[in-house]
């Protein structure tokens, strides 16, 4: 360890409300924030994808919020305050001094490649106690969920249930960027969980049922049962295949693990033809992902005007529509597909998508139109479920009438902040910020899930989104979608509820934090031009005034 305490800038330099990334001997870097009279320092980026905290959000109450996922970090200890970050930062002390702020730290904490700081595990569940906590699957919210009841004090057993055939990985990875190795994107290895987080990790598990009399989970057809104490429900989606001929033919693939990330990149190879079947933000990842392979065609089936038309509207998805198709992606919209025919040579593959009377020639099909929830072991099992499979839960994320059971992700429908109307959103960070809130609950800090959901997508730029847009009214851009560089206000009852951009960071991060805290700017204040990024919610004197408001 080689500790050392270095003046890194002049007290006078650094604002209240300000925060600064500062050299720390010679390839260091730290941030240093001003909060008041009170300054503190943690190691520089993000610990999600490496972003530089300084270009992120600071807020009066003490979070910086990353530039690009809307992670976010207490700054005072380093703590995560928001998923999608997987580790802490490291903190550093500081001092003032001759008008100098100094900041002690150990210099390998202070370069990038150290970025993260290990989880300060207050419990690693050693002491069995009573049957414990059961999580029912293995992506995001399931690993959110350990590291959050480690990270507050739960000392009883964990077991994850999870149908995949390895740790939980960042699922995001799958399609924006074709990644086949679990291993290469997995936020734990089993082995950590195991050692580390006290958590047995059950692979390639089928549940089938929950007697939640007994708290049983049933599994591998009835042979196995585990028992909990509580029961976190975390099963995820079920892609769907539409009910057309030629759905089931063997290359025609939907998209949601490792197992169909493999098929689909050993099928993108140079002179394939591929089509797309609905234009969802999956399908447009995929075809980004696949657009450099030099294949001879891709084709995008979808049933609105242009993609992404529902979330984000006709003109910013007519602008991403002329980005695809300057990269040679053609779309045949407003349509929908009649069947799949399969090759006269080997009627076992498709050779072909038929739509409006035309086959479009495919040497493979990606279904992207959507998932269902997980929840069919659940049906026989005495939960009522919503109309498309869902289960719904309150603000807690607990399944009404079932003692001790919650229910996280793309199942969940939960009350939003602001209305309390009860919806369901499939966004992996939902699911993760969901995953940590219960953790919290359960480790004896009652935690209301109040989290602003966000979402990214690479699309030839990122786009970033915060809040819940579904039915808005109005759509106010700033900006041209046709450049891919725009600020969009999505409008629902004379308040702005979402907000999209590209190339406008840190925007959506700002947005989610004025969304969180209450004080967006009003429509008619949008249209007049007021900026964001002009917002205080920094300084000492905006907290009081955010208090009040």
């Amino acid at each position: 360890m080689s500790v050392k305490t270095v003046a890194v800038c002049n007290f006078a330099d650094l604002k209240d409300g300000q925060m600064k990334e500062v050299s720390f001997e010679n390839e260091g870097k730290v941030v240093v924030y001003r909060l008041g009279d009170a300054v503190h320092a943690t190691s520089a980026f993000c610990t999600h994808y490496g972003a530089p905290l300084a270009k992120g959000v600071l807020t009066a109450d003490g979070r910086v919020v990353c530039p690009w996922h809307g992670a976010c970090f207490n700054i005072c200890t380093g703590d995560i305050e928001d998923a999608p970050a997987p580790s802490a930062l490291y903190s550093f002390k500081t001092h003032i001094a001759d008008g100098k702020i100094f900041v002690t730290a150990d210099v390998t904490r202070t370069v990038k490649a150290n970025m993260s700081r290990p989880p300060k595990l207050l419990s690693t569940g050693a002491v069995p106690a009573g049957k414990g906590v059961v999580i029912v699957g293995g992506g995001a919210g399931a690993f959110h969920t350990v590291e959050s009841l480690r990270e507050h004090g739960y000392s009883g057993n964990i077991t994850v249930l999870s149908k995949e055939m390895h740790a939980p990985i960042d699922r995001t990875k799958l399609s924006k960027a074709l990644i086949t190795n679990s291993a290469k994107i997995e936020w734990r290895s089993a082995s950590d969980l195991k050692i580390r987080y006290g958590t047995t990790l059950r692979l390639g598990v089928t549940v089938i049922s929950v007697d939640t009399t007994t708290k049983q989970v049933i599994f591998e057809g009835g042979k196995e049962s585990a028992s909990y104490d509580q029961l976190i429900l975390a099963s995820g989606g079920t892609p769907r295949r539409l009910p057309i001929e030629g759905a089931d033919l063997a290359n025609v693939y939907t998209f949601r693990g490792i197992e169909d990330a493999k098929k689909v990149d050993a099928d993108a190879q140079e002179g394939k033809r591929m089509v797309v079947i609905g234009s969802s933000f999956i399908s447009m990842e995929l075809v980004v992902a696949v657009s450099k392979r030099k294949l001879a065609s891709i084709d995008v089936i979808g049933m609105e005007e242009f993609p992404f038309e529902a979330v984000l509207g006709k003109e910013v998805g007519k602008g991403l529509k002329k980005y695809h198709e300057s990269q040679g992606v053609r779309f045949h919209m407003k349509t929908k597909v009649d069947k799949i025919v399969a090759s006269e040579s080997n009627p076992s593959q498709a050779s072909g998508v038929v739509v409006n009377g035309q086959t479009i020639p495919a040497d493979f099909v990606v279904m992207g139109v959507g998932v269902a929830p997980a929840t069919e072991f659940l049906k026989q099992s005495g939960f009522t479920l919503e109309k498309d499979g869902g289960i719904k839960v309150d603000e807690y994320l607990r399944v009404p009438g079932h003692a001790d059971v919650y229910a996280i992700g793309d199942i969940a429908w939960y009350p939003q902040v602001g209305t309390g109307e009860s919806r369901r959103i499939e966004h992996w960070n939902v699911a993760s910020n969901q995953g940590r809130a219960v953790g919290m609950t359960i480790s004896g800090n009652p935690q209301p899930f109040v989290k602003i959901p966000i979402f990214w997508s690479a699309q030839g730029q990122q786009l970033r989104y915060c809040g819940t847009g579904a039915g808005y009214e109005d759509v106010i851009i700033t900006g041209d979608p046709d450049e891919m560089k725009f600020i969009a206000y999505y409008v629902k009852d004379n308040r702005v509820v979402a907000v999209a951009s590209m190339q406008n960071d840190p925007v959506v991060s700002k947005a989610s934090e004025l969304l969180r805290l209450g004080i967006m700017p009003s429509p008619d204040e949008i249209r007049e031009g007021k900026n964001l990024l002009d917002v205080d919610i920094s300084c000492a004197e905006s907290k009081v005034r955010i208090e009040n408001a």
